[in-house]
């Protein structure tokens, strides 16, 4: 390769190695794998290595990729947090072992390691003085991170008093469990909210929160795996200071072996490999380092890795298998996700017997039949994938897989709509969504039900207290009193925001209800419209067709929902448990706002944007999601971003919640 060619494709990996280091370490929306990212790096260092005049300072190779967020104070690291080199096979890791060794031989020090698991978190320094927690902060680029103390005194397992006074600086990796992070994506989902691409970046982004009571909320946990500083330091043993650490009263990575030769070494990375489907948390591989502190300081370091210190990655495996059956799971939103049986198959480290096929178009794409004869891959701890079919190995009994047109669970039709991937279960007392329709019915969109969260919701079906929507209204303060300790207050002030809830106008009943395609404006538009929800129930195609703002697959979404005998089911329950389905008229009529579009940016501090919203309409104004020339006003809070800058791009008039506040006095 000529020196033009090579500066060229050097140019290229920098410029998309940044950008996916910026989506994984800054913005914690990882696009692509890490194993394709360590690809694209290794590439990178070999042009760089061939062509060393093209090496610079702010090449990914020289530096860590993250930097400061926004909102956060920096924090100089008088310890650099450094990464690792990372390694793919054990050749190379014998490379490794046979450099130190020289070394070795010649200080005459007797060589061991200690391998640990690399844990899939955000990496962070816990700073100690007189054995108090005094600050803690991110790796950032490894010589500036950001303080984030507030956020990591929520996580329970940061010791904030240790056992002994010292001053000591730790690193360890922040991390949310496996387990835990399936049912932190289940809130999400059920909750409308976008779903984690994996647990190391639902952890990172939980802990970046400029909010701390937002951390708090979330499952976030910790190992520590080195002293950065230590001012009484008597160790010379990393696997010691290790078990210090943990009569410390830290939460020490539990998996840690000291190994006397390159030998046992490997042996320790294949027991981890073996061993990681029982792990309850995250890796994306092995750290080998060196046990003796003063050999370390010999060894030294590079500008951004240690030289006494290597990660193993365990390398992406494929198995063949034979795909035994498709069968179709409800989940709580109502997607029916079709599921690969597998005969059963051990690949990187786990044994295999099913796995997601997503949904239909990733089984067409793919060519699926039921009986054939697939490869499955699985890197690290990402979910298993079935990648392709091996078609040379068909008999021609191969049976095709059609999505079902009935939800499984429930009976109710399963349709899928224009413009999505998934087909849904539309019936709204369907078993398998029960949590997720009594979230959505009780929402501040919906029938505002203050206190009955998620949490509390979860607990009343596991109790079998409630089985569908209508039982909300059936509760009792015994029943909501054995929820909490000492919970009688809780109670009574969660019957009364029930009882409360029954006079709602009827554009929040529609909104609980969860019509596909219904929002909080189309409730309003469908509830002025027919006034009554026995009107709205009998509408026609054509009837709902006709209005404004409600197009045709909308218009096809509520006939279809109101088909259902389902639906008339609840909706008789509710109307039996005395809740209002009429349109409630507003007297005297204040249309101080008519003709007037705002948008709402930023967090304001008396009202939501919804309650905002309702005022805005409630004098005759209107709602935009979006800024143009045709916007009267932006009311802008805390934190406004994008919209803000547009606003004033354009002269709209911005106004603040005290301007707000005078307009609608």
């Amino acid at each position: 390769m000529d020196l033009d060619e090579a500066r060229k494709q050097i140019k290229e990996l920098r410029e998309k190695t940044e950008y996916y280091a910026k989506k994984y370490y800054d913005d914690d929306e990882p696009e692509i794998t890490d194993y394709e990212y360590d690809m694209m790096m290794n590439k990178l260092k070999a042009l760089e290595k061939q062509f060393p005049e093209e090496v610079t300072e702010d090449s990914l190779t020289q530096k860590v990729g993250g930097h400061v967020k926004e909102g956060f104070k920096e924090v100089t690291h008088e310890v650099p947090l450094q990464s690792l080199q990372d390694v793919f096979s054990f050749e190379k890791l014998r490379e490794f072992d046979n450099r130190i060794k020289k070394q070795a031989e010649e200080e005459n020090e007797k060589l061991k390691y200690v391998v640990e698991t690399k844990i899939d978190g955000l990496s962070v320094a816990l700073e100690y003085v007189d054995g108090i927690f005094v600050r803690g902060s991110t790796r950032g680029n490894g010589l500036i991170g950001e303080d984030v103390t507030d956020n990591l005194r929520t996580i329970k397992h940061i010791p904030k008093v240790l056992k002994e006074k010292v001053t000591i600086t730790v690193r360890g990796e922040v991390f949310i469990g496996s387990k835990e992070f399936e049912k932190l994506n289940e809130e999400q989902e059920i909750l409308g909210k976008n779903l984690f691409a994996n647990a190391r970046n639902a952890a990172a982004g939980s802990l970046r929160q400029l909010n701390s009571k937002i951390t708090e909320e979330r499952p976030l946990n910790i190992y520590i795996f080195n002293i950065q500083k230590f001012k009484d330091n008597t160790y010379n043993s990393h696997f010691e200071q290790l078990n210090y650490l943990e009569k410390l009263g830290f939460n020490v990575n539990p998996v840690r072996i000291l190994c006397n030769n390159q030998e046992e070494v490997e042996n320790a990375i294949k027991k981890i490999g073996e061993d990681r489907e029982n792990l309850t948390f995250g890796i994306d591989g092995a750290v080998v380092k060196v046990d003796s502190l003063s050999f370390r300081e010999k060894l030294g370091t590079t500008y951004k890795t240690p030289k006494w210190a290597i990660a193993y990655k365990y390398p992406p495996e494929a198995k063949e298998t034979i795909l035994k059956d498709i069968i179709c799971q409800v989940g709580r939103t109502g997607a029916i996700t079709p599921m690969a049986i597998l005969e059963p198959v051990k690949v990187a480290g786990s044994t295999i017997s099913k796995t997601t096929l997503h949904n239909e178009d990733f089984i067409k794409e793919k060519e699926l039949k039921i009986g054939d004869t697939v490869v499955i891959q699985k890197q690290g701890d990402v979910i298993p994938e079935v990648i392709k079919v091996v078609k040379e190995k068909r008999t021609g009994k191969e049976i095709e897989f059609n999505m079902p047109n009935i939800c499984p669970v429930c009976g109710s039709p399963a349709i899928r709509e224009q413009g999505e991937a998934a087909t849904r279960c539309i019936g709204i007392e369907c078993p398998a969504q029960l949590l997720r329709s009594i979230v959505h019915f009780v929402s501040k969109e919906g029938m505002d039900i203050d206190g009955l969260g998620y949490k509390i919701v979860e607990q009343l079906i596991e109790r079998k207290l409630i089985n569908n929507i209508s039982d909300i209204y059936l509760l009792t303060i015994e029943d909501v009193a054995s929820l909490k300790k000492n919970g009688k207050k809780f109670a009574q002030n969660l019957i009364d925001s029930i009882e409360k809830s029954k006079t709602q106008d009827l554009f929040h009943l529609i909104t609980a209800l969860g019509i596909r395609q219904v929002g909080t404006k189309a409730a309003k538009v469908l509830a002025k419209e027919f006034n009554t929800m026995e009107k709205l129930q009998n509408a026609s195609l054509e009837e709902l067709s006709n209005i404004n703002d409600i197009g045709e697959i909308t218009a096809n979404s509520i006939v279809t929902f109101f088909d259902q005998e389902q639906t008339k089911d609840i909706i008789l329950k509710l109307k039996n448990k005395g809740i209002n389905m009429n349109a409630i008229k507003q007297e005297g009529t204040d249309d101080r706002f008519k003709n007037k579009t705002f948008v709402l940016t930023g967090s304001l501090e008396k009202y939501t944007r919804l309650e905002a919203g309702d005022i805005i309409e409630k004098f005759g104004g209107k709602i935009s999601s979006s800024v143009s020339k045709k916007t009267d006003f932006v009311l802008a809070g805390e934190d406004a971003g994008s919209k803000l800058t547009k606003a004033q791009e354009l002269g709209v008039n911005i106004i603040s919640e005290t301007e707000f506040e005078k307009m609608i006095k």
